[in-house]
């Protein structure tokens, strides 16, 4: 019973780290396009609202496999 919880921990855990990584690596590159060209902000904001969007869902949808994989007892 411990070990599965743990197992499952892990897996949320590492379900969770992929999109968190994602988001960092895309706040960092908005911020070095921002610094490099600041007329082009509305553009540049407006693809990383949807590839936040994007990578929230993913997020999303993953945990909601893991609790549909290990919720079948």
């Amino acid at each position: 019973m411990l070990a599965e919880t743990f197992i499952i921990l892990m897996v949320m855990f590492i379900a969770v780290l992929g999109p968190s990584l994602v988001i960092s690596v895309l706040g960092y590159a908005v911020i070095m396009a921002l610094s490099r060209n600041p007329s082009a902000a509305s553009k540049i904001f407006m693809g990383m609202a949807i590839m936040l969007v994007f990578v929230e869902a993913i997020s999303i949808i993953s945990i909601l496999i893991i609790f549909q994989l290990f919720s079948a007892k």
